[in-house]
């Protein structure tokens, strides 16, 4: 094959770059069409730029740009009722974020953040006895979610990464509410009270979280204080559970406005 100058290749990358075709280009210059092509992949590949370049995104890796809101919502989600799994027959991990079939709406919220934390990859859908898991393949689920290790969550300790600690502080909201869709509720007391000889019953909302992780159970109390919501929590059961409960008629108003109930 005929060797070409570098100035005939600089040429023929300037004229690829600014939208004339691989053909054109090569009938200009008067270069063969594949070695044209083979200098357009080679540019290509030098600027990162080449299709299936990467199959996940990852804003450590590669610098691609991470949907902040989402992630903190899935990061909610993650510390409550998801975990990375990687069986040794697997090539790569996966991530699971278990949903209640009772909340089908919640189970479309996980989908949806998953979605946009992972734009270039499909989640999936896994059939459980009453729960469906939301499923996604990722090399990059550890750089996503440094907190994955072996065993339980709390029997180890749960701290965010300071990128992650500045994420939930600028979208405390969603992080909140990815762990009240995940290990909380809004559920409505009522109590009777005897008014003017008659007996009157009264009805008023909170919101409870439960978590057997002391680390998580912080974190959560951590971006209520942010927020401005007032708690109060249980002293720890004997299965180590610690009960987070928003009954303040303020604090409850404001986390309905914020996140209102399970759906």
């Amino acid at each position: 094959m005929r060797m070409h100058e570098p100035s005939v290749r600089e040429q023929a990358v300037q004229l690829m770059r600014s939208g004339v075709g691989t053909a054109e280009t090569a009938r200009r210059l008067g270069a063969p069409r594949g070695t044209v092509s083979w200098w357009k992949h080679q540019d290509l590949a030098k600027h990162g730029r080449l299709p299936g370049r990467k199959q996940s995104t990852c804003t450590h890796c590669f610098g691609d740009e991470l949907n902040r809101p989402a992630y903190s919502y899935l990061l909610g989600l993650y510390l409550g009722d998801g975990h990375i799994s990687h069986p040794a027959q697997h090539r790569i991990p996966s991530l699971f974020i278990t949903c209640d079939d009772k909340w089908p709406g919640i189970m479309d919220s996980a989908e949806s953040a998953v979605r946009q934390v992972f734009p270039a990859l499909t989640p999936c859908r896994v059939r459980k006895r009453g729960c469906h898991n939301v499923k996604v393949y990722s090399k990059h689920l550890y750089c996503h979610f440094p907190q994955h290790g072996p065993g339980k969550k709390h029997e180890r300790t749960i701290a965010l990464e300071p990128w992650q600690q500045e994420i939930v502080d600028a979208h405390p909201w969603e992080f909140l509410r990815g762990l009240i869709h995940s290990d909380g509720c809004r559920i409505t007391n009522w109590t009777t009270r005897t008014v003017g000889g008659v007996q009157k019953r009264y009805e008023y909302p909170r919101y409870f979280f439960t978590n057997t992780s002391t680390d998580i159970v912080r974190l959560f109390t951590d971006a209520l204080d942010a927020v401005g919501v007032q708690w109060k929590a249980s002293v720890p059961r004997p299965t180590g559970q610690v009960n987070v409960s928003v009954a303040r008629k303020e604090s409850v108003a404001l986390m309905d406005a914020h996140i209102g109930p399970k759906h």
